[in-house]
């Protein structure tokens, strides 16, 4: 099942980029959530290879997955996989500028079944797909609007 969704943010590709590559305001903001993440790597600095051990609650069970940075094309691209035992994940953060003050954050979500079980839940999601691709485009656009006003506050 794929997800896809665009905003236009009012601030420089490079802003939204090292925004996105902010990875420890990620961290704490998913602790906030009560998320358990684990690093695997040790990479001193931000890059491809990037690895996340990730626990979370979903539908009521404890779930395990592991995800790391596949590309880092500094500013345009960040790409994610991410595998657990019943999915596959791959998320991509494509970012173009529209303008020197004017970026186009393009988000791509695909996600693909491993097991029986999980077939079945994408299969029942494709009945709700319209009110799932609604609720990800909010997202995003909330998102880029909470872009905005970071760069409002930093005088980007």
């Amino acid at each position: 099942m794929k997800f896809s969704s665009r905003a236009d943010v009012a601030a420089p590709v490079a802003f939204v980029f090292d925004q996105l590559a902010d990875f420890s305001s990620f961290e704490q903001a998913a602790r906030g959530r009560k998320i358990s993440l684990r690093r695997l790597d040790t990479l001193a600095v931000p890059g491809a290879g990037m690895s996340w051990d990730i626990g979370f609650m979903f539908r009521g069970k404890p779930r395990q997955l592991v995800a790391d940075i596949r590309r880092f094309d500094r500013p345009e691209l960040l790409e994610y996989a991410g595998v657990s035992s019943s999915f596959e994940a791959a998320l991509a953060l494509n970012m173009i500028s529209l303008s020197s003050v004017r970026t186009r954050l393009h988000v791509v979500l695909e996600m693909k079944p491993r097991t029986l079980g999980a077939r079945l839940l994408i299969q029942s999601a494709k009945l709700g797909r319209g009110n799932l691709e609604r609720k990800f485009t909010d997202r995003i656009t909330r998102f880029g609007q909470a872009l905005e006003a970071r760069a409002r506050q930093a005088g980007v």
